[in-house]
C-alpha cells in the first residue's frame, strides 16, 4: 500500500511542478517560453491563469494528503524497528567493562593492587 502511495506522490508532485511552471509569473514564466501563451486564446484572457491556479491547488491538496497518509501508516513500523545507531551503540561494549576499576578512598590502594609471589 505505501509503494503505491508513494507512485502516485511522486505523480502528483511531478505534475504540480508543471503547473507551477506553467503559470505565467511577472517575467513570463515557462508558458511564454514554450508557447504556453497560446493558451489564452483557449480558456479566454484570465481563463488560463485561473484554470491553472485550481489545478495547482488541487495538486497541491492531493500532495499534502498523500504526504499525511504515507506518514501515517509509515508510523506503525518505525516503532518497532531500531535506527543504525542504535544497534551499533548496543552492540559496542560498555566502557565499563574495558577500563579496570578504580579504587574507592576508603580502600587503602595495596588491597586492589595485584600479589606477588
Amino acid at each position: 500500500m505505501i509503494a503505491f502511495l508513494s507512485v502516485i506522490h511522486v505523480l502528483v508532485s511531478l505534475l504540480m511542478i508543471t503547473s507551477i511552471l506553467l503559470q505565467a509569473s511577472r517575467g513570463g514564466g515557462l508558458a511564454g517560453m514554450f508557447g504556453g501563451g497560446g493558451m489564452g486564446g483557449v480558456f479566454g484572457g484570465r481563463g488560463a491563469a485561473s484554470f491553472l491556479s485550481k489545478v495547482t491547488m488541487w495538486l497541491a491538496v492531493g500532495f499534502a494528503v498523500t504526504s499525511l497518509t504515507i506518514a501515517f501508516l509509515s508510523s506503525g513500523r518505525g516503532s518497532v524497528a531500531k535506527s543504525a545507531v542504535q544497534e551499533v551503540m548496543e552492540r559496542e561494549a560498555q566502557p565499563t567493562d574495558i577500563l579496570p576499576a578504580i579504587p574507592s578512598a576508603d580502600q587503602p590502594a595495596a588491597e586492589n593492587a595485584p600479589e606477588t609471589e
